[in-house]
């Protein structure tokens, strides 16, 4: 009679059997993986409804169109094609008023049961209007819609794991607002172009940026609106790098944080990398955090609990560190190199900011300004220009430094309680356990996924590259012996300096001279 009782299959796929979905920030990074892992492991889920703006003069018609021909979804378009005919666009636009949904549209979201609100703007330096209309206002925006969908169960805000970064130590709970809502709506609203960026790092301190900032503001948003008829929950994960497993290993699509450094550092750009090496790299596969984030929904659901509930995704249980991330990096991008790279992979690392700019200064600017003044004058022209690197290389270690530099700790109680909670079946299809990441593996699976998925290089020319990067090792060593040989020859020009060295190695010469004395006297 027990056995009977006990549920039959993996309850997460039966859970999601017949209901739709929507999705916010469904064509980005994350919510490309949400999509696959939703219409992968949930053969009998309902639509999916994905609020799609115009972009570059793309329509959404046709950027749905190619979201579905996306290498993502090759597996389901083998297994079963099917399931991409659920994919449904609703145009709008988060940033606009009602986010822009037609009332025929807002008829069609009628159905949904389950809200992933992932849109936002992820740039760290973004102008504090902008990033309140894309990360706090789209949220008001969001659950206002919410409010009259008759289905609505759980409504799932992505904030990230840094909404609180100027903390060491970050609690599964929603901190106290950074400002006032009224006060900072006001102030975008009121506040002259020119007179908000004089005043919006002191206006947002002690937050880092105004993407933090934001996110922060937005979190107290979605509490404050409180539970209307259906369940709430905020899910914060790390820094998102390549997926651990599915949907395949490596996988990765995304420029921004460690992905970038990988591409810097394998096209012989990216020199020098500020980061603590002991402290921990909070790095999050893409998969694991999704498979998270589709039980969190399954959770918030059927507790229909009252409180906003706070899941902090972290790999802080199987850390690895910024020192294993950078000596991985260099081993594979030179084992598994880049399609034409600059210049051979090598650098410094520094946790000195003085040392930092110096580094940088003679390792990576001035050999990029020297090579793109070099290539003009030969009438060289090249797709890219190296000073314009340098910027986007000096820029995005700016970012990443205030992680690289810095570790936090992070509270999972809730993450861990869900991970127990889930059935055998379940857990065999939903990864949520961290401790089954293999850093070496990922590491290794991380910069070819680069190499494959995010530049799209293919592999029958990866012997050419290691042909390439050999030649560049050769000119990198020859440079290196030949400014060695230079400096010392510059230094004994001076006549001190001449009689220092020359008096060190006739101290080291009758140091040798002794020694051979006493091994054959013996």
């Amino acid at each position: 009679m027990a056995n009977s009782q006990l549920p039959l299959g993996p309850e997460i796929p039966r859970f999601y059997a017949g209901r739709s979905v929507f999705i916010t920030g469904a064509t980005g990074f994350m919510g490309k993986v949400l999509i696959e892992r939703l219409l992968s492991t949930c053969p009998e889920i309902g639509r999916l409804y994905l609020l799609m703006r115009a972009k570059r003069d793309v329509m959404p018609e046709k950027r749905l169109l190619h979201l579905k021909q996306s290498q993502i979804f090759e597996n389901i378009r083998r297994t079963n094609p099917a399931q991409l005919d659920k994919i449904h666009m609703i145009a709008g636009d988060v940033s606009v008023p009602q986010l822009g949904i037609s009332l025929e549209s807002l008829a069609l979201l009628n159905e949904v049961s389950i809200v992933f609100h992932s849109a936002a703007t992820l740039k760290f330096d973004e102008e504090l209007r902008k990033a309140v209309d894309q990360n706090v206002r789209s949220v008001m925006r969001l659950m206002d819609i919410c409010d009259r969908l008759p289905n609505v169960e759980a409504f799932i805000h992505v904030s990230t794991a840094y909404s609180n970064a100027e903390r060491d130590a970050i609690e599964e709970r929603i901190y106290p607002a950074p400002a006032p809502l009224d006060q900072l709506l006001a102030l975008v609203d009121a506040a002259p172009p020119q007179l908000l960026t004089e005043i919006t790092n002191k206006y947002i301190s002690p937050k880092p940026n105004t993407y933090t900032f934001t996110k922060a503001i937005a979190e107290n948003v979605v509490q404050q609106h409180g539970n209307q008829g259906y369940s709430v929950a905020i899910f914060r994960p790390t820094i998102v790098v390549s997926s651990l497993r599915t949907p395949y290993p490596g996988w990765i699509e995304n420029l921004n944080g460690p992905s970038g450094v990988i591409v810097g550092a394998g096209k012989g750009i990216l020199h020098v990398f500020a980061c603590k090496s002991s402290a921990r790299a909070d790095m999050l596969p893409v998969d694991i955090a999704i498979d998270t984030l589709i039980a969190v929904a399954w959770e918030t659901a059927v507790d229909k609990s009252q409180e906003v509930r706070v899941y902090n995704c972290s790999t802080y249980d199987n850390p690895t560190t910024w020192g294993e991330f950078e000596r991985n990096l260099r081993e594979n991008v030179r084992a598994h190199p880049l399609d034409k790279a600059l210049w051979y992979p090598t650098g410094y690392t520094t946790e000195n900011r003085f040392m930092e700019k110096v580094l940088e200064l003679l390792f990576q600017t001035l050999p990029l300004y020297t090579a793109e003044y070099g290539a003009r004058l030969l009438g060289i022209k090249t797709r890219l220009s190296l000073i314009t690197a340098d910027q986007r290389i000096r820029a995005m270690n700016k970012v990443l430094k205030f992680f690289s530099m810095k570790e936090f700790r992070f509270e999972t109680g809730n993450v861990r309680r869900l991970r127990a909670r889930l059935s055998p079946a379940d857990a065999k299809i939903y990864n949520l356990d961290v401790q089954t990441i293999n850093w070496d593996d990922h590491y290794r699976n991380f910069v070819k996924g680069t190499r494959r998925y995010l530049l799209g290089e293919k592999d029958q020319d990866l012997q050419e590259a290691k042909r390439h990067i050999t030649r560049m090792r050769f000119l990198h060593n020859a440079v290196v012996l030949f400014t060695v040989v230079g400096f010392i020859r510059l230094l004994l020009r001076h006549p001190v300096i001449k009689e220092i060295v020359y008096g060190f190695f006739a101290l080291l010469m009758s140091l040798l001279h002794s020694a051979y004395m006493r091994v054959t006297a013996q």
